[in-house]
């Protein structure tokens, strides 16, 4: 726990878009958090639930920035932490609740360490409490071709909570539904790539973070409980569309030409097995949503967006990252928790 004389400011930014009912639910646990510097901010992005008039009658305590417009995810959060002026900065999912003394740990964690430019909390899911939820669970990581999983979380299956990660550990990304980060870092690194929206901008910060000298921890001993899907569920075309297209840039952006020459064509490989599968199941959507997340990635890289987004050479290397692929360890080899494929790397 914090000495008092150790308290810093820390704003708590919650990005809405018609989330009226879920701000209902959760404000109320986050208003009772333990930590006395905290700051609520709730950014919107052109709800029309009445989620603006629903926290100005019942939350005056609470700083309003209205966004007009849905910039999504992405551009929602750089637009909102231009106007907050704390150096932690908490980005959280308005379908979250928080825990007592959830803010302390993870600060404490950054006060210890200058390089730590984001921390994870522990991510478990809000229906079934036990579980890990598929939104980072306890950490995120990435194989040697760009998919991203997490420590509790193996594509879909989903791991219980038996204490096998409740050590502060290296991860490659912090979940952008419950993410502390420090500003300054989150600055350096150029903050999210609004061409993204919504969905992987959180795995492309922490790769430039991590380029730019700083280190993604996750903070287990920090606990929130959250429900998922609460704007787009996972099998929505527009959600497959945008975490294909997006997970593309980011391994374009990010790695280096002789990597990307080889491990681009292997995704897309990958990515069309994915689609024709789905296609032979019955599910044309996702089909179409791959398909067209390939044309997308495509278009974007001959009008050149690349030289629009924020390039850091580094020969840091990343923590986090497994060498060999998780897509033939869970898929042909049937492992289903993190550390069973872990220790076949090792």
């Amino acid at each position: 726990m914090l000495e008092q004389n150790n308290i810093e400011p820390v704003a708590v930014v919650i990005l809405n878009w018609n989330g009226k009912k879920y701000l209902q639910e959760f404000l109320p646990f986050l208003l009772k958090s333990t930590y006395s510097g905290l700051h609520v901010y709730v950014t919107d992005n052109g709800s029309t639930d009445g989620s603006l008039a629903f926290l100005e009658e019942n939350y005056p305590q609470v700083t309003l920035i209205n966004n007009k417009i849905n910039l999504g995810f992405a551009g929602g959060y750089n637009l909102a932490l231009k106007s907050v002026s704390e150096e932690y900065v908490v980005l959280l999912n308005s379908d979250i609740e928080v825990t007592p003394g959830w803010i302390e740990p993870a600060i404490a964690l950054f006060q210890s360490d200058p390089t730590i430019g984001a921390v994870q909390p522990k991510i478990m899911d809000f229906k079934n409490r036990k579980s890990f939820e598929y939104a980072g669970a306890a950490g995120g990581w990435i194989d040697i071709l760009g998919y991203p999983f997490s420590k509790g979380r193996i594509f879909d299956v989903l791991e219980e909570d038996h204490g096998q990660f409740d050590q502060v550990a290296d991860i490659f990304w912090a979940s952008g539904a419950a993410m502390f980060v420090r500003k300054s870092a989150f600055n350096k690194a150029g903050g999210f790539d609004g061409f993204f929206f919504a969905h992987q901008e959180e795995i492309d910060l922490c790769w430039r973070m991590q380029k730019a000298g700083y280190t993604i921890k996750s903070c287990p001993s920090s606990m929130v409980y959250h429900i998922g899907g609460g704007t787009l569920s996972k099998d929505n075309p527009r959600k497959i569309f945008l975490n294909f297209r997006n997970n593309l840039i980011m391994l374009y952006k990010n790695l280096s030409f002789a990597e990307a020459a080889w491990i681009i064509p292997a995704r897309f490989a990958l990515d069309a097995i994915s689609a024709w599968k789905n296609l032979l199941s019955g599910q044309p959507s996702f089909f179409k949503a791959i398909m067209k997340s390939h044309f997308a990635f495509m278009r974007w890289i001959f009008k050149s967006r690349r030289s629009a987004v924020y390039p850091v050479v580094s020969q840091i290397k990343p923590k986090g990252v497994y060498k060999g692929s998780v897509v033939w360890q869970h898929f042909v080899r049937g492992k289903s928790k993190f550390l069973e494929i872990i220790h076949v790397e090792n």
